[in-house]
This record gives structure tokens, C-alpha cells and sequence, in this order.
């Protein structure tokens, strides 16, 4: 997960050259010149206050952890939208079919997203470009666009299975309302949402719709059940040899490590590049990143992706718990996945409405966060392939193709809600999908985090390239047994 070795010191320090001045308001401030940004800024200190005079000098441990803080956006957003619709029906029917026999897989593929979403950032990072314009710069468009191509194929399906669990998750609680506008109110409010809120409000707003998946942490509490057996099937794998595990097992790396995730993270980085004014625009200049921005970042994956396989194993403890030990073993409906969280308000009246109404609240608050990073990363993607301008901070005006095809690939992906399919069914074959198109994507991914003439000093080490290669062996084959199986 590191980078390569650093000979280089000159992006360790700032170099800053301070020189102390008052503004035009009385105020002083404190102007220097980074390298970074090539520009002067100023750092407000004080109302006619001198620096050497202040009464309460900064904490250096509280500036840290604010620095650390505020650095936490494009992880957490991936890793809990990681954890969107098809994640949690993927998650919860693994727990039902094979109970606490899929526990070790959150902690066997922890490693295994953190290391390849930072491979994905630093990408992005350091070039200031998405993925799809690092594999043409790399490759050539015979390449980037049969890549392109399956990332607009796998997303589209994945909308269109989100927005049908969301539509399904809103007639637990309101049957009464039309299966059909519902579905349409949500693609219409996520498209005008990303089009029009800017893209700083936007994120901050993603990052709140986080909190509804903390109800699936509360229910492993309370379902619980034998702790010494779940805390070992935690760190002892498991397999099957059989068609259904191969299934699920394919579909949990497909809706962990899943390709928008990679296209979504790289271009975000990209993004907060333009917003600390050290590129003009994605893709367009070489941004300068220090050491420091490098480890920011990095905390940034790790807690996001420790959050998304929290709830990940969360997942699977309560339906094991609840549904598996109750002879549940296939959910077929989403009625049936919200009984898993009744234990959850088991003591108050009207349980199982309760229990309907937090699923549901879980799903649309996923639904309403994946879906703008599905049809984000569709629009990242093709703006690089095709050199369209690009970015969530652009207006409309400024970005009309990018915005287009994130409003095209919401909509075409609802219309696959009206193919008769059982939305619980279709999150899981999403997710078998994206297992199948991630490793193509994944091996050239590789290739570039180790390419010195697009990233420097800043290509994969050992580890990363050890966890990363398995990673493409083991998806590659799992697909291959998938698809053996199911023809047999």
C-alpha cells in the first residue's frame, strides 16, 4: 500500500518563505510561496495581533487530528458506497445461505480493497487524471475503450438493480405507492442533485448518508449468539465446493472490489487536485504532491474501507444470526431481508414494522449514495476516454457531456426495473457481474501503479504488488469456477 522508495526530498518540506504583513483590514497575516500550488497564499492569524505575541499557541496534536479529519472524504464516500444496495442483499444472503462460514472474507479482503483503492487514489493523486485517462496515455483507445465499455455495462446494471431495492425498500413502508414512481422520483432527484448541488456540498452530503448503516452494527450486537464461535470463523476460512459458493464468493469480491469503485476513487483524487488549485482542471497539468498528502490519503482509505467491511461483517452476523438459524437460507424478497434487523427492536411494539422501516431507510440512504458514484464513475470514465471536460466542481454549462452521460446511464439503468426481474435477485447478479468485469480492469490498473514514467517514485512496493496480483489470480480463477460450475 506504499509507494515506491523516495530519494527525493524536495516535496518533504513546503520550503515556505514567510514574511509577515498586515492586510488592508488591520489583520495580520502570514503570506507564503508553496511549491505545491506554484502560488501565494495567506493564513489568517489574527485581529492586529503579531504571531510571536499570540496568548494560545496551536496544539500540534489537535492540528494533526483536524488535518487528519478534514482530509476524510473520497475513502469514506467509496467505502461506504461500497456498501450500497447490491453490497448489503450480496452480504445478507451470504449470511443466510452459509451462516458465519463467510465471516473471514471481511477480514481476508480488507488488505485487498485498502490496497487496491490506494493504488487507485495515488493514480489519481499524483497524475491528476482519472483511470481511463491513465490507461489511454498508457495503452492506446483499443484499450481504454472495450475497458470503458464493460464499466458502462456493469454500472448501468448495477443503477438499475439499486434503484429497483430502493423503490421495493420505499412499498415495505408505503405499498400503496406505485413501484413505477418511486423509481422514477429517485433517478430524477439523483440526477438533478449531482447536476446542480455543488460538488463540496455534495460531498459532505454523501458523507452523512453514511450513518444509515450503522443500524446493521447495533443488530450483530443484539443477534450476537456465540461469540467464541463467531470471532473464530472470523479469522478461519472457509470454502464449499459448490456452485453456490462459488457464486457468493465471486459476487462479495465483485461487490467489494468493484471497477466503479477504482474509476470513482482515481478521478476524485483527481478532483480534490483542481480543488487545492494544484492542476487547472482534471487531466489538464502535473500536480505537485507532497509526502504528506500522500499519508493523509492514505489514512483517508484505510478508515474508509475498515468502515465498509465493519459493516460488511456486521452484515452477514445478523443474518446468520437471525435468518440461517431460523432456516432462512435464501432471501428472496426484500420483506424477507428486513426481518433481519426485527431483533433489533424485538421488545418495542410493532416490531416487524419497525425493523421494515430501518431496512428500508438503510437501503434508500445506500441507494442514494451509490447510485451518484455508479453514474459518476460512468461519466469520469468516458469524459477521459474521449478528452470531454470533466468534474462534479464544474456547472452544467461547463461539463454538458459529463453530465449527460451520468443523467443517460441513471435513467437507462432504471428502465431495467420494468424487466419483471426480482430486484433481491438482481443486486446479486450485479455483483457477480462486477466480480467478471473487475479483472481485466484490475490487471491494468497494476501495470500502471508500477509504471515509473507516469508515477515517478510513487509506484507500488512489494507488498501492494504481491496483494494485488493475488487478487487478479484469485478473481480471475473464482469467475473461471463460477462459470465451470454453472454449465456442469
Amino acid at each position: 500500500m506504499e509507494d515506491g522508495n523516495h530519494t527525493e526530498d524536495d516535496d518533504d518540506d513546503f520550503n515556505k518563505s514567510n514574511d509577515n504583513i498586515v492586510s488592508k483590514d488591520g489583520r495580520f497575516t502570514d503570506r507564503f510561496f508553496t511549491k505545491d500550488t506554484g502560488k501565494k497564499e495567506e493564513e489568517f492569524i489574527g485581529d492586529n495581533q503579531h504571531p510571536s505575541s499570540q496568548q494560545h499557541p496551536r496544539n500540534p496534536k489537535r492540528m494533526q487530528v483536524k488535518s487528519i479529519l478534514k482530509s476524510l472524504g473520497p475513502g469514506v464516500i467509496t467505502g461506504a458506497s461500497d456498501d450500497d444496495p447490491s453490497g448489503i442483499a450480496t452480504f445478507a444472503q451470504a449470511g443466510a445461505q452459509f451462516g458465519f462460514g463467510v465471516l473471514w472474507l471481511a477480514i481476508f479482503q480488507y488488505p485487498v480493497m485498502a490496497t487496491i483503492q490506494e493504488m487507485c487514489a495515488r493514480i489519481g493523486l499524483v497524475t491528476g487524471k482519472g483511470i481511463a485517462a491513465v490507461i489511454k496515455s498508457k495503452y492506446s483507445n483499443k484499450v481504454v475503450y472495450p475497458l470503458a465499455s464493460l464499466l458502462l455495462i456493469a454500472n448501468t446494471i448495477n443503477i438499475g438493480a439499486d434503484i429497483g431495492a430502493m423503490s421495493a425498500s420505499v412499498r415495505l413502508l408505503f405499498p400503496q405507492i406505485p413501484f413505477v414512481w418511486t423509481s422514477l422520483g429517485f433517478a430524477i432527484f439523483m440526477v438533478i442533485s449531482e447536476i446542480l448541488i455543488p460538488y463540496n456540498r455534495y460531498a459532505k452530503i454523501l458523507r452523512y448518508l453514511t450513518i444509515s448503516l450503522f443500524a446493521y452494527i447495533a443488530t450483530a450486537v443484539i443477534v450476537g449468539g456465540d461469540w467464541q464461535q463467531i470471532l473464530s470463523a472470523t479469522i478461519t476460512p472457509h470454502i464449499e465446493f459448490n456452485s453456490g459458493f462459488a457464486m457468493i464468493f465471486v459476487a462479495i469480491f465483485g461487490t467489494t472490489t468493484s471497477p466503479y469503485l477504482f474509476f470513482w476513487q482515481a478521478s476524485e483524487e483527481a478532483e480534490e487536485d483542481v480543488i487545492r488549485h494544484k492542476i487547472r482542471e482534471i487531466g489538464k497539468g502535473k500536480p505537485q504532491i507532497s509526502r504528506k498528502e500522500l499519508s493523509l490519503m492514505r489514512v483517508d482509505i484505510v478508515i474508509g474501507m475498515a468502515f465498509s467491511h465493519l459493516i460488511m461483517w456486521s452484515i452477514m452476523v445478523t443474518t446468520a444470526g437471525s435468518l440461517h438459524v431460523s432456516g432462512v437460507t435464501d432471501i428472496e424478497t426484500a420483506d424477507q431481508a428486513a426481518e433481519a434487523l426485527k431483533p433489533l427492536v424485538n421488545t418495542f411494539p410493532y416490531a416487524g414494522e419497525m425493523a421494515r422501516a430501518i431496512f428500508a431507510l438503510g437501503i434508500i440512504g445506500t441507494g442514494l449514495l451509490a447510485v451518484p458514484v455508479l453514474a459518476g464513475s460512468c461519466g469520469y470514465a468516458l469524459a477521459d476516454a474521449f478528452g470531454w471536460k470533466e468534474g462534479l466542481g464544474k456547472k452544467f454549462n461547463q461539463a454538458k457531456a459529463f453530465y449527460i452521460v451520468i443523467a443517460a446511464s441513471t435513467v437507462i439503468g432504471l428502465w431495467i426495473n420494468f424487466a419483471n426481474i426480482d430486484p433481491v435477485k438482481a443486486l446479486i447478479y450485479t455483483a457477480v457481474i462486477n466480480g467478471v468485469v473487475a479483472v481485466p480492469i484490475l490487471f491494468a490498473i497494476m501495470n500502471i501503479a508500477n509504471d515509473k514514467k507516469m508515477l515517478g517514485n510513487r509506484t507500488n512496493r512489494k507488498l501492494s504488488n504481491v496483494i494485488g496480483w493475488i487478487t487478479v489470480f484469485i478473481m480471475g480463477i473464482s469467475a473461471l469456477i463460477m462459470g465451470f460450475t454453472w454449465f456442469m
